[in-house]
């Protein structure tokens, strides 16, 4: 009596059609709506078994049918990779949905600070302190803690932690990378110019020189003190 031979059919794990046979649009269609992050070209071509040229040409006429069709969604090119977005044209509706009872959105500061940190890359936290004029230590631990910068190394000089923008900047900036960032470059001081004002570069001074106004300094020690108390407090307040 000769063995039975189970069919490949029975062995085969449920979904796993062949995925060569699937229509291409669609299939990627699917993938790109559980992405959580830009998916490339390369990487979708290797999960379809599809060529990377035919893989782009479906995208691309994605692209151009959903702008054709107004619809509320777009498919883009960012950051290396493709991924749905919502239309700007309907903006409003996805903020009021998003931001309904809650408060989603950057705050001055932190988009000030961000700013700064896109445009001066890599720099360190005292610089962009510098830059705005007051302590960013609060709103750079918010960007990192967001994933929209990151430790770049240290400051050969001081040993200070340089940051940088991170892809995920560029992504939900809606940048395929740097170099579209809008000419705002030169509005912002160079980094020389605030050397002086940052906490890497303090003037130095003689702890020992005499006090030029020391005959009237007992009588505005008191007040002196409360002045930079009032100060100090106010360069000490972080933002968030």
């Amino acid at each position: 009596m000769s063995e039975q031979q189970p069919s490949r059919t029975a062995e085969a794990p449920a979904g796993t059609a062949d995925l060569a046979e699937l229509d291409l649009k669609p299939a990627l269609e699917a993938v790109l709506m559980v992405v959580d992050e830009p998916a490339t070209e390369d990487h979708l071509a290797k999960i379809l078994d599809r060529p990377r040229r035919a893989v782009r040409s479906a995208l691309r006429e994605l692209a151009d049918e959903y702008e054709a069709q107004g619809r509320g969604f777009e498919l883009r090119l960012v950051a290396g990779g493709w991924r749905f977005y919502t239309s700007p044209a309907y903006a409003a509706a996805v903020e009021r949905f998003v931001l309904d009872g809650q408060q989603a959105r950057l705050t001055q500061a932190a988009l000030e600070t961000l700013a700064v940190v896109a445009y001066r890359q890599p720099v360190s936290r005292s610089r962009v302190s510098a830059v705005r004029g007051v302590n960013c230590d609060g709103v750079m631990r918010t960007l990192l803690q967001r994933g929209l910068v990151e430790e770049a190394g240290t400051e050969p000089e001081t040993g200070a932690i340089l940051y940088r923008t991170t892809n995920y900047f560029l992504e939900r900036m809606g940048l395929r990378d740097l170099d579209e960032l809008p000419e705002l470059a030169p509005f912002l001081p160079e980094a020389d110019a605030v050397e002086g004002e940052s906490q890497e570069g303090l003037p130095s001074f003689d702890p020992d020189a005499p006090d030029p106004d020391d005959d009237s300094s007992a009588g505005t020690d008191s007040n002196d003190d409360s002045d930079d108390n009032g100060r100090d407090n106010g360069h000490s307040q972080t933002e968030t």
